[in-house]
């Protein structure tokens, strides 16, 4: 008796990942080094200053880090509340930080105690910066106000209450002192200008504004606010220019590449994207364990570091030039297999006895159901919901085997509701697919054959079938569209063949 043969699975071609020199680049980083913090990670700022360290924000405290640290080299907790944007001056010297409790810190990064306390809001302050001079300090609050403050008086100069709602994000003008911008709960942006009593700008989001990003030249603003990400033009009056809706819950910060041309976004969806800041399409994208709440780079790009919701702090540092050779040299470099093959070439001497072992043959469990003849069982197993969506080639394969058989009448025949709703599920996820086409439209056609008789019994598999329909109606309006682009195409092909002289010869010959 011939032993049972197990249904040949046939493999693509599997499509591979377009490497372009930005998948280079942005993969070109070691794994993360993460670090658990004592609450959610609201802010982190790199030191404009060599060595690069960069301030960490979370809960009561502030921990700065060194390039290389995994420790804390300097910490600062005098907060009696949740500390919020604590942010370098450009000289990497002093850093200002707001609080729960409405009071607003700067520290002097080499001592502990707060050099400055700047009294004056009433609730909550989410928003600090250095003005480009260095010597006053910006700051937003939850009581709808933005003040600039002078350092060395600890005094309040400017106020502005133009905002309805929480003011979250806001940054300073590196070229002029007197220019900042701010980002409300209540979906605007607003440029100020410190020598004026008013806003001398307002651009509507149209989500509450959560991080804001000026370009290195200042022409250029971009905004996240919910699933959105817009650049506007202030050069331009707050033209926008591009809305981006690449994420699927809220955007909570941005960051710009040392060479200003690529564009990253963080988000609750625990995904940065990485913008070609040219064209803005997605270059690269970044999958992290938690929703995302703020994210910075290193200069020249040398670490990615990204706080979340679940206290961990990540820190992705680039391979040196050595250690990329090195990853790249062991995925050339081929596996052995001496110990496998060990003995394959063994010639046996005249003496020797040869003791032969059974191998015992594994069955998948549609093919033990094959072996049996139960084909509908079969078909039940391939169309398990794991199965049919991680690996359809396999249910494929097994319809592909019980049509050869030609018991795929049978195995479709006799289900109930839920059964036909699982094939016809499996259809219209599959059917358009080149791949797995000419063997499920034979089955689609079976089943038509034999349920017909009850359409209109069942409002789910009416839906599926009404969706089947257009399926196929959008399938073959495509390639008839791809028919008359390809009869175009052989038209032009042919028009620019060059012409091929005949002589007055040739013509005699012809006609005789």
């Amino acid at each position: 008796m011939a032993s049972f043969k197990p249904t040949k699975i046939q493999v693509y071609p599997k499509l591979g990942e377009k490497v372009t020199q930005d998948t280079l680049y942005w993969k070109n980083y070691k794994a993360p080094v993460q670090i658990k913090e004592f609450g959610a990670i609201t802010n982190i700022d790199f030191s404009p200053v060599a060595p690069h360290n960069f301030a960490v924000t979370a809960f009561t405290r502030i921990h700065i880090y060194g390039p290389f640290s995994q420790e804390p080299v300097k910490t600062f907790t005098r907060f009696k509340d949740t500390a919020y944007c604590g942010r370098f001056r450009s000289d990497g010297q002093l850093l200002v930080a707001g609080c729960e409790d409405s009071v607003v810190r700067l520290f002097d990064v080499s001592g502990k105690v707060a050099l400055r306390m700047f009294k004056g809001h009433t609730k909550a302050v989410h928003v600090t910066d250095f003005t480009s001079d260095r010597y006053q300090i910006l700051t937003g609050s939850d009581d709808y106000s933005c003040r600039i403050w002078d350092i060395p008086n600890a005094t309040d100069l400017t106020t502005y209450q133009e905002h309805t709602d929480y003011i979250r994000c806001g940054v300073t003008s590196k070229l002029n002192r007197d220019l900042f911008i701010t980002g409300s709960y209540d979906h605007t942006v607003k440029l100020f200008d410190t020598r004026l009593d008013k806003s001398v700008m307002t651009m509507n989001h149209g989500q509450p504004v959560e991080s804001l990003l000026l370009y290195p030249s200042e022409g250029l603003l971009v905004s996240a606010g919910g699933r959105y990400v817009k650049v506007w033009d202030l050069l331009k009056g707050g033209q926008p220019l591009v809305s981006l809706k690449n994420h699927h819950k809220t955007v909570t910060c941005l960051c710009l590449s040392s060479n200003g041309q690529r564009l990253l976004s963080a988000s609750l969806d625990r995904h940065v994207k990485v913008y070609n800041t040219t064209n803005y399409k997605v270059v690269h994208n970044f999958d992290y364990a938690a929703s995302i709440l703020s994210l910075a780079l290193a200069p020249d790009d040398e670490s990615i570091v990204v706080g979340m919701t679940n206290s961990i702090l990540s820190i992705k540092r680039r391979k040196s030039p050595e250690e990329s050779k090195e990853t790249l040299g062991q995925q050339t470099r081929r596996p052995s297999y001496r110990v496998f093959v060990k003995g394959k070439n063994y010639v046996p001497k005249q003496d020797d006895y040869l003791v032969s072992k059974p191998v015992k043959q594994h069955l998948a469990k549609y093919d033990k159901q094959l072996k049996k003849f139960n084909v509908s069982k079969a078909l039940d197993t391939a169309l398990e919901t794991w199965r049919r969506h991680r690996k359809p080639e396999i249910t494929v394969a097994v319809i592909k085997e019980l049509d050869r058989r030609g018991t795929l009448k049978n195995a479709l025949a006799g289900r109930d509701e839920q059964g036909v709703s699982h094939l016809l599920n499996f259809l219209i996820g599959n059917l358009v697919d080149p791949r797995f086409a000419p063997v499920l439209v034979t089955a689609a056609e079976m089943i038509l054959d034999i349920y017909h008789s009850v359409i209109g019994q069942s409002p789910v598999v009416d839906r599926q079938l009404l969706r089947l329909q257009e399926l196929l109606g959008r399938e073959i309006d495509y390639q008839q569209d791809l028919l008359e682009v390809l009869g175009m195409l052989d038209t032009m092909f042919a028009s620019n063949l060059p012409r091929k002289e005949v002589s007055n010869d040739d013509n005699n010959k012809m006609k005789r």
